[in-house]
């Protein structure tokens, strides 16, 4: 499977992609609803430890092994720049027009609004940890996304539709990490404080927001690739690492309060 067939059929994949990350986040959710059945309520974790872990460690690796990669422009670098380039041939500027709406759904300007608006909404429903670890959590994948682009220097791909103009370094995207850690901790907070019957929906709107967002980059050609999938690596290791303290300590309260 060649760049130029991927490009000629970007719009198609990218369907195909959005409904499979749509099927695995139901599958994967209904098997953690089953699994916390007959639990004892002060002990249901929407994270489980093991979990936690194994999708850290996974996610560091495969950050890594893209970093490296792109460091040494190994065989990865080229597929980014064959792909970039179809894309730019074969795309219409109708539909990149569109994308390049959609895509604003990352855009920093409206996450950091959007931010602050929940941050207030917790504090004012007396969720004071979870407001902080929502604070935390944002505040750390942008200084996490603006080191790495710091340290990598990478430019972006050419591209001429002037849709979409960035001016900052390209690796990894602050629009795929920044949506995953943004939209994947407020479907964390959501289902915090939301009851039951909403938590299938908040899991598959987040899994669909992320998927259009962070592949919206590509086909833009404002991101290669690498990019991407690096911005989603980074940004769903760091994201799990936070859900995984604040569930430690939103369980060990709940512990505490049932004695």
């Amino acid at each position: 499977m060649d760049a130029d067939w991927i490009s000629r059929h970007a719009l198609s994949i990218w369907g195909v992609l959005l409904a499979a990350a749509l099927l695995g986040a139901d599958v994967t959710w209904r098997r953690a609803v089953q699994r916390r059945e007959g639990l004892d309520p002060a002990a249901r974790s929407f994270l489980r430890p093991m979990t936690a872990t194994a999708v850290f460690v996974a996610m560091l690796v495969i950050a890594t092994v893209i970093a490296v990669e792109v460091r040494e422009q190994a065989g990865l670098t080229v597929f980014d720049a064959s792909l970039a380039s179809d894309l730019r041939a074969n795309l219409p500027v109708p539909v990149l027009r569109a994308i390049a709406w959609l895509t604003q759904l990352g855009n920093s300007t409206v996450l950091a609004i959007v931010s602050v608006i929940v941050a207030v909404a917790l504090a004012l429903r007396r969720h004071g940890r979870l407001a902080m670890t929502w604070l935390f959590t944002l505040a750390g994948t942008v200084l996490i996304n603006t080191a790495l682009k710091g340290w990598f220097q990478r430019e972006r791909p050419l591209h001429d539709h002037g849709f979409v103009v960035e001016r900052s370094y390209s690796f990894p995207s602050g629009h795929a990490s920044g949506s995953m850690v943004f939209y994947g901790m407020l479907a964390y907070v959501l289902l915090v404080v939301c009851p039951p019957r909403l938590h299938r929906p908040i899991v598959v709107a987040a899994v669909a927001v992320i998927t259009l967002v962070g592949i919206s980059r590509i086909l833009l050609q404002v991101h290669y690739f690498s990019d991407v999938m690096a911005g989603y690596a980074t940004g769903l290791a760091w994201l799990t690492l936070c859900v995984g303290g604040a569930e430690y300590f939103r369980l060990r309260d709940g512990r505490a309060a049932a004695r």
